[in-house]
């Protein structure tokens, strides 16, 4: 059986409203930044960019 790796790691987490969160993962084999929007029982995930409109890349 294969062992479960968690990839991503959640660096910040700003409440919205109730149930309603924007949170900031990163991809911890690349080091891309995605912004990930909840709210209620739907939600939204998408690479952040930096000006330039290339993907923002913490170091890993």
């Amino acid at each position: 059986m294969a062992q479960q790796v968690n990839r991503f790691e959640i660096v910040y987490v700003q409440k919205v409203t109730l149930g309603s969160a924007i949170e900031i993962w990163v991809d911890k084999e690349t080091g891309v930044n995605y912004i990930y929007r909840r709210d209620g029982y739907s939600g939204g995930l998408t690479v952040m960019v930096d000006a330039d409109g290339k993907p923002v890349i913490s170091k890993v």
